[in-house]
């Protein structure tokens, strides 16, 4: 993994969480940097991460246009893309040196298991998060998304759209190479289902179906509200 391994974190108002995965990181053998791409928080985000000894960028708000600044100012020469609500196993840069040894292989992502932060009736419910990305042939963000530089420069990064940027580019990722599933887990906060899981049930199933018919993202967004 010539290059080393970059880490970007997109972020909003994350300043309860962002603390803890930045000393995460910094435990980590195998990450060599790590970019903080903040949307404009006004909670103090920035800061606290600037504080800990990440690389802070302040991006224009919105996931694929605040990943791929922080892809701009990373210099690894593989990125991987964390959610500030996902932990990634211990080992994992390990996992993704394993999986691009194979020159085939131009990006990937971790399994995931969707977690409830306090106890909630509705917990076992997260599973759904947890068949949803089981079940889909492209990997989400919140896999932990990793890829080569060189194949993220050519697919000219993440789409400029409110929903599936992540879906997107993976679509024009697999028209370079392979794309694997690492069999470790990240585990990520089931916090957005939990606060409103009759709008993130919909959306978790009838939204990647609509968007593979062809309804544009931008068109999902307006109608049924961004349920991140």
């Amino acid at each position: 993994m010539s290059g080393g391994l970059a880490v970007v974190i997109p972020t909003l108002d994350e300043a309860a969480r962002i603390g803890a995965r930045l000393a995460e990181l910094a435990a980590m053998p195998g990450v060599d940097e790590v970019v903080v791409a903040d949307g404009g928080s006004g909670d103090g985000t920035a800061e606290l991460a600037r504080a800990a000894g990440a690389h802070v960028v302040v991006a224009r708000r919105g996931r694929g246009p605040q990943m791929n600044a922080g892809a701009a100012a990373a210099r690894g020469a593989v990125l991987l893309f964390l959610h500030a609500d996902a932990t990634l196993p211990p080992d994992a840069p390990a996992w993704v040196a394993r999986a691009l040894a194979d020159p085939a292989v131009v990006a990937g992502a971790f399994r995931i298991r969707t977690v409830a932060d306090v106890r909630h009736p509705l917990a076992p419910f997260l599973r759904l998060a947890d068949l949803r990305a089981r079940l889909a042939r492209l990997p989400y963000g919140d896999q932990a998304l990793f890829v080569r530089r060189t194949a993220f420069d050519a697919v000219g990064g993440f789409p400029d759209q409110p929903l599936f940027e992540d879906v997107e580019l993976a679509r024009r990722l697999r028209r370079r190479g392979r794309i694997v599933t690492v069999p470790a887990t990240v585990r990520v906060s089931g916090r957005r289902f939990l606060a409103h899981p009759i709008r993130a049930a919909v959306a978790m199933r009838l939204f990647p179906l609509l968007y593979r018919l062809g309804v544009p993202a931008e068109r999902l967004a307006r109608r049924y509200g961004n349920p991140r």
